[in-house]
């Protein structure tokens, strides 16, 4: 079970601590004390730099990509403020805890980056009986495209799910609700929530089987002595971004860290998702 956070602005490059104020961007990063199992960030931004024609150098690309996992917790991991003050015009932010016992290995941390996408999730896909889509090897996922997203997890085959719907030439809001449905049909009590980064749109999805907290998750977050950051452990909500006095875009994520409403914050609705232009800002919200 993970902690997810995404914004997409309106072209103008903005970094993490930007966006969110220097207080709660420290909150979110705090957060990373009990969701210690590795994190990783994906970054959309115009090159800082063009490229020499004299020494070879080819046109610059209109998006550069940064991509960045680590099994450390971001809390021990001095990249991560660095990385809080690189500045673009969207990125997708991931703390992670393990889910279903699967291992603490780079190929499992998240966002998972293929084909010009970043997809991250929280949730565990698993059936009553606890047992994770990744031990159901009769699960009719395409191999090819779950070795592509080079994850070996539940998160991994769902962002397989996706990709394939994608190539099936779905848009990539109603290939997410595509993949959910079908994948509802077998764990129809799993967390779907998620996110996912192309280089034109943002989309996060609330998707949530069950609405009680897990047990082993109030527990743990007891023994930090956080228990009342879990009461609405489930939840999704965004604000606007507002830049220099200006709407400048929409920042999107699960709970944990103050998001009051005086200050803009939103409910995402279960089974809504929020679908943002990462080149003009604007953004609206659909069922899934």
């Amino acid at each position: 079970m993970c902690r997810l956070l995404g914004y997409a602005t309106d072209g103008r490059n903005l970094s993490l601590r930007e966006v969110l104020g220097e207080r709660v961007a420290g909150e979110f990063h705090d957060m990373g004390e009990i969701h210690n199992d590795g994190w990783g960030v994906s970054m959309l931004a115009a090159p800082r730099r063009a490229p020499g024609r004299r020494d070879g150098g080819e046109a610059a690309p209109e998006t550069e990509e940064r991509l960045y996992r680590s099994t450390d917790a971001a809390v021990d991991d001095p990249a991560f403020a660095g990385l809080s003050d690189v500045p673009a015009r969207s990125a997708l932010w991931h703390l992670r805890l393990a889910s279903s016992h699967l291992p603490l290995i780079l190929e499992n941390q998240q966002p998972f980056a293929t084909s010009g996408l970043s997809f991250m999730h929280n949730g565990d896909i698993s059936d009553d009986e606890d047992r994770n889509i990744v031990t159901n090897r009769d699960y009719p996922v395409d191999r090819s495209v779950l070795l592509s997203t080079g994850g070996k997890s539940d998160s991994a085959v769902f962002f397989a799910v996706v990709l394939e719907y994608v190539g099936f030439g779905f848009a990539l809001d109603e290939a997410v609700a595509q993949a959910v449905r079908e994948l509802r049909r077998t764990y129809p009590k799993s967390s779907y929530n998620c996110m996912l980064l192309s280089h034109d749109q943002l989309i996060m999805l609330r998707a949530s089987g069950r609405h009680e907290n897990p047990e082993r998750i109030v527990e743990l977050y007891d023994s930090y002595g956080r228990g009342d950051q879990v009461l609405d452990y489930r939840v999704v909500r965004y604000r606007p971004i507002v830049d220099e006095g200006e709407r400048a875009g929409v920042v999107v994520a699960s709970s944990g860290f103050p998001q009051p409403e005086e200050e803009g914050w939103r409910e995402l609705e279960n089974d809504h998702m929020l679908v943002a232009s990462n080149r003009t800002g604007r953004f609206h919200v659909r069922a899934l």
